[in-house]
């Protein structure tokens, strides 16, 4: 199981975080700071998986963000790897090529993707199609209601 996701840039900015275990905010900040500072402090060269507390880190970069799961310790790393990078190319397939700017723009957007494809710390939809038609009716909904409620009213 995903206790939590989180998104950072090279610089140490959370762009994103999704947590499924419940914490006070004060230790997520914490943890976050913790995490960050361990991850951004490794080589390169390093592995992407660090054991941390009672959980595993496994983390990857891809352009200057880095996607970082905190997974139990039994779990598998390499499964949670493609996760990361499903999560990734359901991005692109959204923004096409994304960047650390669709993220911090299009919040919103970035979480939703991730709810369509996580919930509760675990893989819901494996298929990309699926997962990204779910994702284009519900903007084709929205625009469809910014249109009713655009019309003037008789």
């Amino acid at each position: 199981m995903i206790h939590f996701i989180l998104l950072f840039s090279r610089q140490g900015k959370l762009r994103l975080q999704k947590w499924y275990t419940t914490l006070p905010d004060k230790e997520k900040k914490k943890i976050i700071r913790e995490i960050v500072q361990i991850i951004l402090s490794r080589n390169q060269k390093t592995s992407s998986f660090v054991d941390w507390k009672d959980l595993k880190l496994v983390y990857k970069r891809y352009a200057s963000l880095y996607f970082c799961c905190a997974i139990e310790d039994q779990d598998n790393e390499l499964l949670t790897l493609e996760v990361v990078h499903r999560y990734v190319e359901l991005l692109d397939k959204y923004f096409g090529n994304v960047c650390e700017l669709d993220i911090i723009f299009n919040f919103e957007k970035a979480y939703f993707i991730l709810d369509e494809f996580i919930i509760g710390g675990e893989v819901q939809e494996t298929s990309k199609k699926t997962a990204v038609k779910a994702i284009e009716d519900c903007d084709m909904l929205q625009e469809t209601v910014e249109e009713y409620m655009n019309k003037p009213a008789f």
